[in-house]
C-alpha cells in the first residue's frame, strides 16, 4: 500500500505545482509573449504527464527495468475483436444521445447540440489518444491493479475514478477553461462511472492501455455533443448543474452498475507480465553470441 500512497501523493505535487505555475502566467500575458506562452504549455503537458512518470519511476525503482518496460508494452497491446474500438470510441457520445432523446420526450424540446463537427470529434479523439498515456500509464496501467490485489477490481475502479477526478480540482479555480466554475460533485459523480467502465474494458481487454486511452480521448472529445456546462457558474462546490448533466451522471451510473457486477471477485495482476519480460531479458542475456 506504500507505493500507491507515495503514486498518489507524488502525482498531485507534481501535477498541482506545475498547474500552479501555469495560472501564475495570466493569458493576456501569455498571448503577447510566444515565449511565455510556450512555457506554459510546456509546463501544462508535464504536469497531465505526471502520472505516467511517478508511475515509470515507482515501478523501475521497485520492480526494475524489466517491469517498466512491460508496463509501457501495455500502451501498444491490441485486444482481439473492432467492437473493443468501437465500445471506446462511441460509449459517452451514446450515453449523451440518449439523455438529448429522454429530454425530447419528457419536454417535447430537444437540448442544444455541439457544433462540432463529427469528422473533427474524430480527428480530435485520433491525435489525442498518445497523449493520453500521460495518465492512463499511471491510473490503470500502476494504480489500479495494485489496488485490485488489496480490495478488488470494483471497489479498485471507485477508489481510481474518485482519486482521477479530485487530481483535476485545481482546473475548476483556473478561469478561461471548460471545468472553471462548473459543479465539482457532478463531476467527481461522472468521472468516477467513467472509471468504472474503463477498469471493465482494460479488464477484458487483457489490460491494454491502448483502449483506456482510446475512451479516455474519446470521453474528452464527444463529451459536447450534448454540452452540460452551466453558462457563467461559480460556486464549485454547489449541487446546481443543468439537467443534461445530471441525466448524464444518471446514465453512466447505471452502466457503472453493470460493470460492477460484472466485475465482482475480478483482480487485476500487476506481477505477471514483468516477471515474463525478466525471463526473457534474463535469457536473451545468456544465449550465446551468433
Amino acid at each position: 500500500m506504500r507505493s500507491l500512497f507515495k503514486f498518489f501523493l507524488l502525482t498531485y505535487i507534481m501535477s498541482w505545482s506545475l498547474w500552479s505555475a501555469v495560472a501564475v502566467i495570466s493569458p493576456e500575458a501569455a498571448s503577447q509573449s510566444p515565449g511565455l506562452a510556450a512555457i506554459s504549455g510546456a509546463l501544462y503537458l508535464l504536469g497531465v504527464f505526471a502520472p505516467a512518470l511517478v508511475a515509470l519511476a515507482l515501478t523501475a525503482r521497485e520492480d526494475g527495468r524489466a517491469a517498466a518496460v512491460s508496463l509501457l508494452r501495455r500502451i501498444i497491446q491490441q485486444p482481439v475483436g473492432v467492437r473493443w474500438y468501437l465500445f471506446a470510441v462511441s460509449y459517452l457520445a451514446t450515453i449523451k444521445l440518449a439523455v438529448a432523446l429522454l429530454l425530447r420526450i419528457a419536454t417535447g424540446a430537444w437540448p442544444t447540440f455541439g457544433q462540432e463537427a463529427a469528422y473533427i470529434m474524430v480527428i480530435a479523439i485520433i491525435f489525442s489518444t498518445p497523449v493520453q498515456a500521460g495518465e492512463e500509464i499511471g491510473w490503470r496501467g500502476y494504480a489500479l491493479p495494485r489496488l485490485s490485489t488489496r480490495v478488488g477490481l470494483p471497489t479498485a475502479s471507485i477508489i481510481v475514478g474518485i482519486v482521477w477526478a479530485c487530481w483535476h480540482l485545481p482546473f475548476f479555480f483556473i478561469s478561461g477553461n471548460d471545468k472553471s466554475g462548473q459543479s465539482f460533485v457532478v463531476y467527481l459523480l461522472q468521472v468516477t462511472a467513467v472509471s468504472i467502465a474503463m477498469a471493465w474494458v482494460y479488464w477484458r481487454t487483457n489490460s491494454s492501455l491502448l483502449m483506456t486511452m482510446l475512451m479516455h480521448a474519446a470521453v474528452n472529445n464527444t463529451k459536447d455533443i450534448v454540452p452540460s456546462a452551466v453558462l457563467a457558474a461559480t460556486n464549485t462546490f454547489s449541487l446546481r448543474s443543468s439537467p443534461v448533466a445530471w441525466l448524464t451522471v444518471a446514465g453512466l451510473w447505471v452502466c457503472a452498475v453493470y460493470f460492477l457486477a460484472r466485475m465482482r471477485g475480478a483482480k487485476l495482476s500487476c506481477g505477471q507480465r514483468a516477471a515474463s519480460d525478466a525471463d526473457e531479458i534474463a535469457a536473451a542475456e545468456q544465449a550465446p553470441a551468433a
